[in-house]
């Protein structure tokens, strides 16, 4: 066997071998999750400090939603996941946070009391959706956009049954939501019914009975 094959060969294996790796994080976050029930996804910034309003307002939410009877999911990293695991966590309740490895910005929080560490994003991303019965989502990146677009999708396309998805701070939200109208919407893109998926609002009350409204604890 020449080298060139030989390197072929063991790359071929080591793929083979990944197949396994993805089959243990989806067998150990539905081993933990499924002990998890009625839980909220709660999605933001990273970067957020603990002065700033959206912090503060996490943080309070999780621990209204505890008071309810619900637990609370988030991605395990600082901002807003940590308000949300933190409120959580010292209400009582299941805090979870599905950490992702990343070489800077994410790194576990420590008011998670239930913590899964993931390499890949599309396996945490099942689990995230998977055991949800609504998601609140709050400013943000990148990383929240694709949350947010990737449930819309799965709940449009009928993939998912339909749950909350609630975008959290108006002021923030409302260019995209205008541009949603105004750019996809007016060129056929997307249906007015689309739209009507998403519901916005601005403080922690309003979320948790919106939530209460769909979902019976």
């Amino acid at each position: 066997m020449d080298e060139k094959q030989y390197v072929v060969d063991a790359l071929s294996i080591n793929e083979s071998w990944r197949v396994f790796r993805i089959m243990a994080e989806f067998v150990e976050g539905i081993e933990t999750l499924s002990q998890v029930q009625n839980a909220v996804t709660i999605f933001g910034s990273a970067r957020v400090k603990p002065d700033d309003i959206y912090y503060q307002k996490t943080e309070n939410l999780a621990r209204l939603l505890v008071k309810d009877g619900f637990n609370v999911i988030t991605g395990g990293g600082p901002g807003i996941m940590e308000a949300a695991n933190k409120g959580a966590s010292e209400a009582g309740g299941k805090s979870v946070g599905l950490n992702i490895r990343l070489p800077f910005e994410q790194k576990p929080n420590p008011y998670a009391n239930i913590h899964i560490d993931y390499k890949y994003f599309f396996v945490r991303k099942v689990m995230f959706v998977k055991y949800a019965v609504a998601y609140v989502i709050l400013p943000g990146g990148f990383g929240t956009m694709d949350e947010l677009f990737e449930a819309l999708t799965l709940i449009q396309t009928r993939k998912i049954k339909s749950f909350p998805l609630i975008l959290m701070g108006r002021e923030y939200w409302s260019g995209l939501i205008d541009w949603l109208k105004n750019t996809m919407m007016q060129e056929g893109k997307i249906n007015p019914s689309d739209l009507e998926l998403i519901q916005i609002v601005d403080e922690p009350e309003e979320v948790v009975k919106l939530i209460k409204k769909y979902v019976i604890v």
